[in-house]
């Protein structure tokens, strides 16, 4: 078993008007299973805390144990890891603090370890492994806790993880019944859309079923058992297609290759469908939807959804950026709001003095509100979102009427 962590690389799909017309594809419903241990108690609860801020100092040397008395014990599960482990390890440590943060919010852990044990699928995780991972993880916990590690907190942790682990399992065996793990696609166009932006559209050979503003992890024959999340920005098409548009980053791998490498004809691998930034989350009639960069991906798709359905919503998008050439995608969501009466596109320039509205979309949306009516969709870089959604909070949007992406990492940072 492996705790994931990859960064939202966010990306956007630009379907051209020949495109047929979306057919909303709602994602197979994955009720989250029950735990099987029973909660835990508070004092089992406080003696996980404690342990944890025991080994915190030394948690970057644990987890290279950790990994190392993994692979030497349990050598088959070495192939199922990238060959490169130190993004690796740094995931796991992140991943056992979520579950820390969870230990008493039974449902949200319940609902966390249910998004992770179906996205752990694609790796090739079988119920077998769980106890070798278990076995090594005490292990290395015990050893870096020193004198502090005691029968007591041993017991606490055995639990939890026969918690996690269970939930993980019954999530997975329940998925497996309902879809594939993984899904080949073909590329089948690409084109640069300047900037260090290609545009990637792919063909999957089976049905995939996702709902617009949803995320998808993708693997590419370049860089094996290294995943990252992408949005496409269209709603399901007829013709089965995700068109994506990928920003090369400094020092990424997928990235750089499907930007840079990647030709008409190379097949893909994506992971199942994940997030909740979904239209039918909304209970207001007004939308205000929030992009920063590439961040417009699952807005534009949330946008084409509503097109489709033909509901009464009206669409506020702000759209923001540093500079005029940084503010990605206007041209084409101008052309969707000339098209769609209902559709009002506003963007904004923080750092150059241009026509138009100047500030940061945190400003521009206190100008423009109150918002405290509408659903809100945030997507971007991860200080645009926290941000703005501290700005709306305090214009009297109700938190839970706000929605957006797990801050930076899908899955492992949810809800």
């Amino acid at each position: 078993m492996r705790f994931r962590i990859n960064r939202a690389g966010r990306a956007s799909a630009h379907p051209s008007a020949a495109d047929p017309a979306p057919v909303h594809a709602p994602a197979p419903h994955t009720a989250e299973p029950q735990a099987a241990e029973p909660p835990l108690s508070a004092r089992e609860m406080e003696l996980i805390r404690a342990s944890v801020s025991v080994v915190a100092p030394v948690a970057a040397e644990m987890t290279v144990y950790f990994y190392a008395i993994l692979f030497a014990r349990y050598p088959a599960v070495r192939s199922m890891f990238p060959p490169g482990m130190d993004a690796q390890r740094d995931r796991l440590l992140r991943a056992l603090l979520r579950i820390v943060d969870l230990v008493d919010d039974p449902e949200n852990l319940v609902r966390f370890c249910g998004h992770l044990g179906r996205d752990h699928r694609k790796f090739g995780t079988l119920p077998e492994h769980f106890p070798a991972v278990g076995e090594c993880l005490l292990a290395s916990l015990a050893r870096y806790a020193g004198p502090a590690w005691t029968a007591e907190i041993a017991a606490a942790w055995t639990k939890a993880y026969g918690t996690v682990a269970q939930v993980m399992i019954s999530a997975a065996e329940e998925d497996q019944a309902v879809r594939p793990a993984v899904w080949h696609a073909t590329i089948v166009h690409r084109a640069s859309r300047g900037n260090g932006i290609a545009e990637i559209t792919v063909r999957p050979h089976t049905p995939y079923e996702y709902a617009a503003g949803q995320y998808v992890s993708i693997e590419t024959p370049w860089w094996p058992k290294q995943w990252r999340y992408y949005s496409p920005a269209n709603a399901p098409r007829q013709d089965g297609t995700l068109t994506f548009h990928v920003r090369a980053v400094p020092g990424g791998a997928v990235s750089g290759v499907l930007v840079h490498q990647a030709a008409v004809g190379d097949v893909v691998q994506l992971g199942p469908p994940m997030g909740d930034m979904v239209l039918d989350a909304a209970v207001h009639r007004d939308l205000l939807c929030v992009a920063g960069g590439t961040g417009l991906a699952p807005i534009r798709a949330l946008v084409e959804e509503v097109a489709r359905r033909g509901e009464r919503h009206q669409v506020d998008l702000f759209l923001g950026a540093r500079t005029g050439a940084e503010l990605y995608g206007v041209e084409d969501m101008l052309r969707m709001a000339q098209r769609y009466h209902w559709l009002t596109i506003r963007g904004a320039v923080s750092d150059e003095y241009i026509p138009g509205i100047r500030g940061s979309l945190p400003e521009v949306l206190t100008e423009y509100g109150p918002w405290y009516q509408h659903d809100v969709y945030l997507s971007g870089p991860v200080p645009m979102v926290v941000s703005a959604k501290e700005t709306l909070t305090r214009g009297g949007t109700l938190p839970d009427r706000i929605h957006h992406d797990p801050y930076e990492t899908p899955v492992l940072s949810m809800p």
